[in-house]
């Protein structure tokens, strides 16, 4: 009992300071968008963060005696896929048109997509409770886009955070699979090869999809520091540390303070002050995965 409540102390640590990463990311990621586009920014940032884990993967196993392991390859190339291309990728693309609060919002709508699709994928029954806050977040949803306002750049914005939200949801649903039939993986080679994945199809997308010329300002250095060591290597790992120490309700509810931040963060730095209408559906989105995120207590006998 004690070293269940001591991993759950780490765990707890470790959801605050992914917090604090996470939070001012998006105020990097927003900013770097003046500079370079999405996608060589996103490949560059995976490519960077994927040869330090190696390295870190490298050090570890020759000082432990052992050679480097793969882990499962279908379910880490889902994550790689889902994950970091989908949610990272897209999130930084609708940046490009976007405002940083209303993408980080609409993003971190993931426990709302993990909830339904374990529902429609997993045959989990959804709670009486559940519904209405479903429906109070999809309400939230239309506060925040206000599709009634949008341009199509705006809209496109919109679309893209969505998807990232829903790509993310989608891969805590294959995480959670992995560490059901593997409980014994190893959180980082896990993390370090869907990096690597991950990287391979970025690289990929980025000289294909043709892009604005980068601008080779300090600050494109800078960003891709803070958002290749910070918010991808180490992020991410703790996101999969907390994710397989704490009930997922759990650990997507504690996320919720992300996009909170992120909209304080925006607003504070790059001037995006909410609107009424705005301000009412993040208070209604952040509501309602709050009541979704909540365990039903078991019944005793």
């Amino acid at each position: 009992m004690a070293l269940r409540e001591k991993d759950n102390a780490i765990a707890i640590t470790g959801l605050v300071i992914l917090t604090l990463i996470w939070s001012y990311s998006w105020i990097a990621m927003k900013q770097v968008t003046h500079y370079i586009g999405a996608f060589d920014f996103t490949a560059m940032r995976c490519v960077f963060s994927a040869i330090m884990l190696l390295l870190v993967l490298y050090i570890r196993e020759r000082a432990m005696g052992r050679k480097i392991r793969f882990t499962p390859f279908r379910y880490t190339l889902g994550i790689a896929v889902l994950q970091t291309c989908g949610m990272v990728g897209l999130a930084q693309w609708a940046l490009v048109s976007g405002g940083a609060g209303k993408v980080a919002i609409l993003s971190y709508t993931m426990p709302f997509w993990v909830v339904i699709m374990a529902a429609v994928l997993l045959g989990e029954r959804m709670r009486r409770l559940q519904y209405a806050a479903i429906s109070v977040a999809g309400a939230g949803l239309l506060c925040v886009i206000q599709p009634w306002t949008l341009d199509f750049a705006s809209m496109k914005s919109a679309f893209l955070a969505v998807a990232s939200g829903i790509s993310w949801g989608a891969s805590a649903i294959v995480a959670k699979k992995l560490y059901s039939r593997y409980p014994q993986v190893d959180l980082l080679s896990l993390t370090t090869w869907q990096m690597v994945y991950a990287a391979i199809i970025m690289t990929v997308v980025a000289l294909l999809v043709p892009q604005r010329t980068i601008d080779w300002q300090p600050y494109v250095f800078w960003a891709l520091s803070y958002s290749a060591i910070l918010a991808t290597a180490v992020a991410w790992s703790l996101w999969l540390f907390v994710l397989r120490k704490l009930p997922a309700g759990i650990a997507s509810l504690s996320t919720l303070a992300v996009p909170v931040c992120g909209v304080l963060f925006s607003w504070w730095l790059l001037g995006e002050e909410p609107g009424s209408t705005e301000t009412a559906g993040i208070v209604m989105i952040v509501l309602a995965l709050a009541v979704i995120s909540i365990k039903r207590p078991k019944k005793t006998a």
